[in-house]
């Protein structure tokens, strides 16, 4: 006679809904981010790089502060003074110093820095419309307002993301 398997309750996924939102998240990030990292290492950049790029031609021809710069980053940059160094040494940013404030540094974006956004801007585009372009619009509206709202009491005062 053969004994008949137990019957297991099945196993829990997830410990709670938040869990299971926030690990939804991550894998999500995990699996779009793939696809933007293949494109950026084309242009021997990081998407960190190119954020801070993309920023400093927002204030073009002004340059920002280096602390200004790193509050506006989609995400933290730990060492923000060597993302600087790299860019710099490429020549697709300048720094100065402050006239006002010796300590302060100022960042700017370069023509040659210029010439590269512009070369990104269409495969970006196209890397995009492979990450989203399956959602219809008012689909990408709803999540970026949960995402907003997900995020809005985790941002500072006065943040652009908020």
């Amino acid at each position: 006679m053969t004994p008949t398997p137990e019957k297991r309750s099945p196993a829990r996924r997830f410990d709670s809904p938040e869990q299971e939102a926030f690990l939804s998240l991550w894998r999500t990030y995990d699996r779009l981010r793939a696809l933007e990292d293949d494109l950026f290492a084309g242009f021997d950049l990081t998407p960190q790089q190119y954020n801070a790029l993309r920023l400093l031609r927002a204030e073009h021809p002004d340059p920002l502060p280096t602390l200004a710069l790193a509050e506006r980053l989609v995400s933290r940059a730990p060492d923000i003074t060597r993302m600087i160094d790299k860019l710099e040494h490429r020549g697709l940013i300048a720094r100065t110093r402050n006239a006002g404030d010796r300590r302060s540094v100022l960042v700017g974006i370069t023509d040659a820095g210029l010439a590269l956004l512009d070369d990104i801007a269409g495969p970006l585009r196209a890397c995009h419309a492979r990450q989203l372009g399956h959602l219809p619009p008012a689909d990408l509206e709803k999540l970026t307002a949960l995402l907003k709202a997900a995020r809005a009491p985790h941002e500072p005062d006065g943040s652009m993301w908020r």
